[in-house]
């Protein structure tokens, strides 16, 4: 449903988004993980159709992003960061004043500022001014207004910032049910969000997309945990069953890497440390979720 080829976006000197490739298929939850600045917003921003790409291309549904932006962008919804909101005016009024700006008729409005209201548990709300809400009240006013038009494509950008506990079930909920009929992405900081919700992961780093994943595969991923006192990273490549050697942050001067590899791979990675007169402080499988799989991809040493 979605193809993003060699997405890039540059400010000046700057690359926010560096050379992004994904597809997204119609009816997933695809979480779009990464520490702040890594070009998250940047990229929910380009897929919307509200920042033109300095490169690359988006599909949606054989329509392309710069030739067939406004009619992309009937078809999502989207919930920014910092959703505008107009803080004089009621939530109903607010989501009236939105579903005219999608284009719907009077009588498809009631219908659809009922359903968003419900389904964001906004009723009880529904004639208070937007500025006497609270932080996690106003959120919901902006999924509210994302999910009006019944978009199959909804882009929600921090969801549940700002949400109590029991404000975030209910938002987890919700994204849960409007999978049932859209595709969802989902970009956040917080990985227990993406870990609650999402089927998928594309996780960025510095611009880059450094994986791509469904997340029960994450979980099988075989990678080993080693540590050497010198350069070991020839001697780990040339392994039988090895896939992929990533350089650590060093500790107590030791080199430590992440070896992806083949199951059973672990007596010949430590006879070929040994082999090459190497001191074995360790060698231990991965702790394997998504916590340790973000912690290593920010922790990599970029060699290039």
């Amino acid at each position: 449903m979605i193809q993003v080829e060699n997405l890039t976006r540059r400010y000046g000197d700057f690359i926010a988004v560096d050379d992004v490739s994904f597809e997204i298929g119609r009816g997933e939850i695809v979480g779009l993980l990464g520490h702040n600045g890594a070009g998250k917003t940047t990229i929910m921003k380009m897929l919307t159709g509200f920042l033109e790409p300095t490169g690359g291309t988006i599909n949606i549904d054989g329509l392309l992003i710069g030739r067939d932006t406004t009619t992309i962008q009937s078809r999502i919804g989207y919930l920014p960061e910092n959703c505008p909101i107009w803080p004089e005016m009621t939530v109903i009024d607010y989501l009236d004043y939105q579903a005219i700006l999608h284009g719907l008729s009077d009588n498809q409005r009631r219908s659809a500022i009922a359903r968003a209201i419900r389904r964001t548990a906004l009723k009880e709300k529904a004639t208070s001014p937007i500025q006497t809400l609270s932080r996690g009240y106003r959120q919901r006013v902006g999924v509210a207004q994302a999910i009006l038009h019944k978009p199959d494509i909804v882009i929600l950008d921090e969801p549940t910032n700002g949400l109590d506990p029991t404000q975030i079930r209910q938002m987890r909920d919700l994204i849960r049910e409007l999978a049932q009929t859209a595709t969802v992405v989902v970009s956040t900081h917080i990985l227990q969000e993406v870990q609650a919700v999402c089927e998928r992961v594309l996780i960025l780093r510095a611009g880059r997309l450094a994986v791509d994943s469904r997340l029960h595969e994450l979980q099988r991923d075989g990678a080993l945990l080693v540590a050497v006192d010198g350069d070991g990273e020839r001697t780990l490549h040339a392994v039988d069953g090895v896939e992929k050697v990533s350089e650590l942050e060093s500790s107590d001067g030791q080199r430590r890497y992440r070896v992806q590899a083949q199951p059973g791979s672990a007596p010949r990675v430590a006879q070929a440390v040994m082999n090459a007169g190497l001191a074995l402080h360790e060698l231990t499988p991965e702790r394997h979720d998504l916590e340790t799989v973000f912690t290593s991809i920010n922790e990599e040493v970029n060699h290039g």
